[in-house]
């Protein structure tokens, strides 16, 4: 009789989703997440004694994300244009798995909130809001009083509060608007976006200095349906091909010019208007989306 060797087993199956999860809002790259929790693996193995394999594996995530945030500033100083996060295209499996106002809340309006915190107001307010650890706890993490945590904490959440667009639409509507705004941007139909756009609303494009983006957010409707007509115009003549897909849980759409990725497209709405746009155009960001359109470029 033969005898077969046992399959190993990931010992982060059961915890893989949350710390990558909790790394990516941290750190706004897929990449940098993914980095963060092998790391994390690897210290785990070397430990001795571990009694709460979650509870030691979240918290060197979170002081090893805190490190990455030092050095991220410094980077961010040199960062050409405006900076968008990484696109994720399979948010249900970094969900928070928490029973939080925010937990499946991956879109690109919070994610830019979280950005405008501190290294330590985004761990505690993330910890505690989103992945639903008592303060007693991200007190040990974050090695400072519960007291210290909950005032972090709290100022994050004001952050938040006022820095995102609006609350996240139901996937209905958020869809049909996108869909709407694709087919008028495509057209041309100058006084149909105008009728989809906030007139506040910002467009904000990431091309990282590797691709050609506005190197300021856009603000206003006007300036916002010019810059897509401009684009619109010096893209005349290649195969394009819109192609929807689900970007940080919501209703996206990936833009392929001549069969290649050239950039993803997201909105934020506020009732049945659009607040804000993302084109994420850096092919750093893009490493994870499909390369090749589906079928290949138009003919």
């Amino acid at each position: 009789m033969s005898s077969s060797r046992p399959r190993e087993t990931d010992p982060l199956a059961p915890h893989r989703g949350r710390l990558l999860g909790l790394a990516y809002r941290m750190l706004g790259s897929r990449s940098e997440a993914e980095d963060v929790v092998q790391d994390a693996y690897l210290r785990f193995a070397g430990a001795q004694d571990v009694r709460n394999k979650e509870a030691f594996l979240v918290t060197v995530v979170t002081r090893l994300c805190l490190d990455r945030l030092k050095s991220a500033k410094a980077q961010r100083e040199t960062y050409v244009g405006p900076w968008l996060p990484e696109p994720v295209f399979d948010a249900e499996g970094l969900a928070a798995d928490a029973a939080t106002e925010l937990a499946d809340d991956l879109s690109f309006a919070l994610m830019l909130a979280l950005d405008r915190l501190s290294p330590l107001e985004r761990a505690a307010f993330l910890l505690h809001d989103v992945f639903d650890r008592p303060f007693s706890e991200v007190a040990h993490m974050l090695d400072r009083s519960e007291a210290a945590c909950r005032q972090l904490a709290a100022r994050a959440r004001r952050t938040v509060r006022d820095e995102r667009p609006a609350p996240k639409a139901a996937p209905d509507s958020h869809a049909r608007l996108l869909a709407a705004f694709c087919e008028a941007a495509a057209s041309g139909d100058v006084s149909t976006l105008a009728g989809l756009l906030r007139e506040d609303a910002i467009a904000i494009t990431d091309g990282g200095g590797r691709k050609s983006a506005a190197l300021n957010p856009i603000k206003g409707a006007q300036k916002i349906i010019r810059f897509l007509l401009g684009i619109i115009g010096k893209n005349a003549g290649h195969d394009i091909r819109l192609v929807p897909m689900m970007i940080n849980g919501t209703a996206g759409v990936l833009l392929y010019m001549d069969g290649e990725i050239d950039h993803t497209l997201s909105i934020a709405i506020d009732g049945d208007r659009i607040a804000a746009i993302y084109l994420v155009r850096n092919p750093d960001k893009l490493r994870h989306a499909p390369q090749a359109a589906p079928g290949g470029p138009l003919s």
